[in-house]
């Protein structure tokens, strides 16, 4: 076993391979750029080495300075993680000369598996299922369009070297196949520097469904069932489960098996994923093999009680796997939902800045730990309470774990999880994720990889949020207040006659869109806990929640709930299962003045443009007193290693610049000034 190893990468996926190492008796040793002196993972190591400025391609995907920093410090292995180096099989094979051994495949199998024309060759040859389509290189758009009638309508015209969407086109006709083969060809050329683009059938009412392999330097190679991928957004996946509540067992035993098979056919050493594209009739193809550990490992490590850095380490180390196929088991249910630091309000516009509030649920399970009976709550991070999202990076903050005895159990732990879950400084998707958890779709399973784009085509927005009972929130909203008055009646020195006086009437104020709020006549009575009376209904409220405390958990008429709660001047802020709703409590007296009083519009800023995102500003292409006109490009911002164009939304003129090629903007920070 390996004495020390250095981990070629940053964020929760370097806290996640420590944790497993560290049990293990293995030193690690992190590296990180200038933008991660601070950050979680250098602080949990054995020992930190610089290696750069913030930007990835001058410090993280820079092979010499990570081979350096091996050498330097007697580390013996390098773990990749995911994304950066990890399947870079130059990194693999230079790792190796050197003497360094890589905790993952080989560099022949990652070479193998990284070309998708080549992979679905190997494919063909290990009898795996593959898709119908053309596998070679395709030299003009006239031709694809004739390869395109052979296969038949629809098609997926796909760049070899493509990924993250990049690339890809759907055809429904001859048309759209020339067009979107000249489209994809360009954006090949451009993103990769490969222009090769081949077509496929487009497999209708797709899910996206993966096998997990694990195979040692001895030959021997196991499945460990699938996970369920299907909910995706722009190609990004959203929420991940085990096992996929779709696939019978005789198409999972199939699919895993066709996995093994090729793994074998690439002599496959370590953790694999195996993906396939599933029809409704079941009918599965193979789509690409990723030749590293995936984000979405730890419910394959709930359902399987195996952890699976540790097994790429053994296996690395030359340690046979100690189990076959049939001592594989599968337990429960488990379910992955990514918090990314992204405003879900806002187009999913990234959100840098600092973590003024972080602070997860509490968590009954950990990475390389066992699962305990029953399941529990498990949280991935590389972040803390007062640290930086940056720029520089993707956008995830955490990955939030749970296991259910069945999906039922999973679908509740995992809202029940969102709704503690504490973020404050940064925008992040937890509202879009307790929205989807929600959907009656999702939760009976009945999805494929079109069903965001589907319930979701206009972006999602406040009124997406479905709720059961908007009023438990005024409900919560005006316990919350009562506790509030009930502390400022009891504080000293008051005149006497003058006490403050605490009543039972109110009126809950909910904000609306242009001072157009809702106004709920209520009746709340304390008696131990809180009793609540609208209308003909009753809220009767016991909860754990302190002053200086956000996370509010009790019981609403016997129910248990998980809320989050907090004030904003007179406002109260409530949370709960997606929904957020701005309340004011007031005398009935002090609400029918608030309906007279006239809203104060904001200011009209459709002269400016604004940064819609915190970002880098890398360009502006546009000059005070130049015409523009609608759709034109004016500047470009970056971040987390996405490009944002911004264009005119009008006809007009340049009246002045309000900031410099270069700078960190502020979200609706104004960037131009029209006349």
């Amino acid at each position: 076993m390996f004495e020390k190893i250095l981990i070629a990468n940053r964020g929760e996926i370097a806290c996640r391979v420590i944790k497993t190492a560290r049990r293990m008796g293995v030193k690690t040793v992190a590296v990180y750029s200038e933008a991660d002196r601070d950050a979680r993972h250098v602080e949990l190591a054995d020992e930190a080495v610089f290696i750069g400025a913030a930007p990835s391609r001058e410090s993280y995907l820079v092979a010499d300075k990570i081979i350096a920093a091996c050498k330097s410090t007697g580390a013996q292995a390098v773990h990749p993680g995911y994304g950066f180096l990890s399947e870079n099989e130059e990194f693999a094979k230079r790792a190796e000369a050197e003497g360094i051994t890589f905790i993952g495949p080989k560099h022949y199998s990652i070479a193998a598996m990284g070309d998708k024309i080549a992979s679905k060759k190997l494919a063909n040859e290990a009898q795996v299922n593959t898709i119908p389509g053309w596998n070679d290189a395709i030299e003009s758009p006239e031709r694809a369009v004739e390869i395109a009638k052979g296969i038949g309508y629809p098609v997926m015209i796909k760049a070899s070297a493509g990924g993250g969407g990049k690339g890809l086109r759907v055809a429904f006709n001859d048309k759209e196949a020339f067009e979107g083969f000249s489209a994809c060809r360009n954006e090949a050329r451009n993103s990769f520097g490969d222009d090769r683009v081949f077509i496929e059938k487009f497999v209708e009412q797709p899910r996206h469904i993966e096998i997990q392999v694990l195979g040692d330097a001895h030959g021997n190679v196991v499945y460990l069932w699938e996970r369920e991928c299907s909910i995706q957004r722009r190609h990004q996946k959203v929420i991940e489960e085990a096992p996929s509540p779709f696939i019978s067992e005789a198409t999972r035993k199939a699919m895993g098996e066709q996995a093994v098979a090729l793994a074998k056919a690439v002599r496959y050493q370590s953790a694999g994923t195996v993906e396939f594209v599933v029809g409704k009739d079941q009918s599965f193809y193979f789509l690409e093999m990723n030749t590293r550990l995936q984000v979405e490992h730890p419910v394959t490590e709930c359902i399987t009680g195996l952890d699976l850095v540790e097994q790429m380490i053994r296996v690395a180390a030359g340690e046979r796997l100690a189990f076959a196929q049939s001592d594989i088991r599968r337990n429960g249910w488990a379910m992955e939902c990514r918090i990314n630091a992204e405003d879900p309000f806002r187009s999913f516009l990234p959100s840098t800045g600092r973590l003024v509030r972080y602070d997860p649920p509490a968590q009954t399970m950990e990475a390389s730990l066992p699962v305990p009976e029953g399941g529990g709550v498990r949280v991935d991070t590389g972040v803390y309470e007062g640290g930086e999202i940056p720029m520089f990076y993707d956008s995830m903050i955490a990955k939030l774990i749970v296991h259910g005895v069945d999906r039922t159990d999973a679908i509740a732990k995992m809202r029940e999880a969102l709704n503690g879950f504490v973020i404050r400084g940064v925008s992040s998707n937890i509202p879009f994720q307790a929205a989807l958890l929600a959907h009656p779709k999702f939760v009976a399973g009945d999805f494929n990889t079109g069903f965001i784009a589907e319930h979701y085509p206009k972006g999602f927005r406040a009124e997406d949020v479905p709720h059961d009972d908007p009023d438990f929130l005024v409900a919560l909203a005006a316990a919350v207040y009562r506790r509030y008055r009930d502390r400022a009646a009891g504080i000293s020195g008051q005149l006497p006659g003058h006490h403050v006086q605490i009543g039972e009437a109110f009126v809950g104020v909910v904000k609306g869109e242009g001072g157009a709020h809702r106004h709920v006549p209520l009746r709340v009575v304390a008696n131990g806990g809180v009793k609540v009376e609208m209308g003909d209904r009753i809220y009767a409220i016991e909860k754990d929640w302190s002053f200086r405390g956000i996370r509010a958990a009790g019981h609403c008429n016997g129910r248990p709930f998980v809320a989050q709660i907090e004030r904003e001047g007179l406002w109260y802020r409530v949370q709960h299962n997606g929904l957020r709703l701005d309340v004011q409590l007031m005398s009935a007296r002090a609400a029918e003045l608030l309906r007279v009083m006239p809203f104060k519009a904001p200011a009209d800023m459709s002269k400016f443009l604004l940064s819609p995102m915190p970002g880098l500003l890398v360009d502006i292409a546009v000059q005070p007193g130049q015409a523009v006109q609608a759709g034109e490009r004016l500047a470009t911002i970056e971040a987390m290693k996405m490009e944002n164009i911004l264009t005119a939304a009008q006809d007009g003129t340049v009246a002045e610049l309000l900031a410099a090629k270069g700078e960190s903007l502020a979200v609706d920070q104004p960037i131009v000034r029209f006349a």
